[in-house]
């Protein structure tokens, strides 16, 4: 029998945030491609636009006019997923096939910059600071909201993830449940830490670098790896050193340590295929329901769907939909990768 080796032959891998498993496939990263590829944007973006409903001093949909903002901007989105005001609901049947819930909550649009031309990765580290200042206010004003007991600070990047605006934004959706994916997340945690008496990501950070495998970026305050479990074929995660359960744990140091990060991050995205790297990122932190919760850990996941190239995408099709999450191209080598490429902008060489 030959010996296994974790570089070549397919092996399932464990997610304890989530307590699921992902099956790793690496020797098909080696099959050639006769599938759907997608259309790359090489048009250069104005600084900007009249036409865009984000654009400083812009009318949106609603009629409402943009401010001459020249930071940062947050709005109530005007086409919201949740809406504020309180509805009575009688409730289910216990034991119904048919169960349901209203739900309360408020979705918030962040614009980064005035410039329309611009995405995290070209912003210098003072945008991206004053972004996490408004990530910070936004999370303490809507947490603070009695019925408000999770905020979401996401952002969609690119069209192929579903955005259909390129200005730089992300959103803030926040709501009185608990989403699925951290319910999920906030179980495991609370198991870990009831059981061991420590906090699970910062002891998995902790055995992360000590190997170094599959750090990517790395200072004082933060890492951002892609993680043993990935998914997605460049997915990673920013953690804190720190035992810091939410965004307003930040120093001012770390505020910068973080907007460093996320700089160098999406740098090396951007340099891998030399695109504007499309992806879905989202911060996980502790809930806002009043409650002490030292089993979270703050970190920030990214997941970007590009596999082989700016135009060859990875589908979550067949048996990821029927069995579990599967990959090819093995955590170990995407980290490789991105920790190879440079930290300078391919633009700006």
């Amino acid at each position: 029998m030959r010996k296994f080796d974790i570089n070549e032959d397919p092996h399932r891998r464990y997610n304890p945030l989530i307590n699921e498993w992902v099956l790793v496939s690496p020797h098909r990263s080696k099959r050639p491609w006769q599938g759907q590829k997608e259309a790359v944007n090489t048009v250069a973006l104005p600084e900007y636009d009249p036409e865009c409903y984000l654009c400083a001093g812009n009318v949106r949909a609603n009629g409402e006019v943009n401010p001459p903002y020249e930071s940062s901007f947050v709005f109530e989105n005007d086409f919201a997923a949740l809406k504020q005001e309180p509805i009575d609901f009688g409730g289910n049947e216990e034991g119904s096939f048919f169960k349901a819930q209203p739900e309360r909550g408020i979705s918030r649009v962040v614009c980064f910059s005035p410039r329309h031309d611009l995405t995290l990765p070209e912003m210098d580290v003072d945008g991206i600071v004053n972004i996490i200042h408004t990530w910070q206010k936004e999370y303490t004003d809507l947490g603070n909201i009695d019925y408000i007991n999770h905020v979401q600070i996401f952002e969609n990047k690119g069209s192929v993830m579903g955005c259909s605006n390129p200005h730089p934004h992300g959103q803030i959706w926040a709501q009185s449940s608990l989403p699925t994916q951290v319910q999920k997340t906030q179980d495991n945690l609370k198991a870990y830490f009831d059981k061991n008496g420590t906090n699970l990501l910062q002891d998995y950070l902790n055995e992360e670098l000590k190997v170094k495998e599959r750090v990517v970026v790395e200072n004082h305050h933060f890492a951002a790896i892609v993680p043993f479990w990935a998914i997605w074929p460049f997915e990673t995660m920013i953690i804190s050193k720190r035992h810091i359960t939410k965004i307003t744990d930040f120093t001012e140091d770390e505020v910068t340590a973080f907007a460093e990060v996320l700089k160098k991050l999406t740098t090396k995205y951007d340099n891998l295929f030399e695109t504007s790297f499309p992806y879905s990122s989202g911060i996980h932190q502790a809930p806002t329901d009043g409650s002490a919760h030292p089993e979270w850990q703050f970190h920030m996941h990214f997941y970007p769907p590009l596999l082989r190239s700016a135009s060859v995408k990875k589908f979550m099709v067949g048996y990821e939909m029927m069995g579990e999450s599967q990959r090819d191209i093995t955590p170990e080598k995407s980290a490789e990768m991105l920790r190879n490429l440079s930290e300078v902008h391919y633009k700006q060489k």
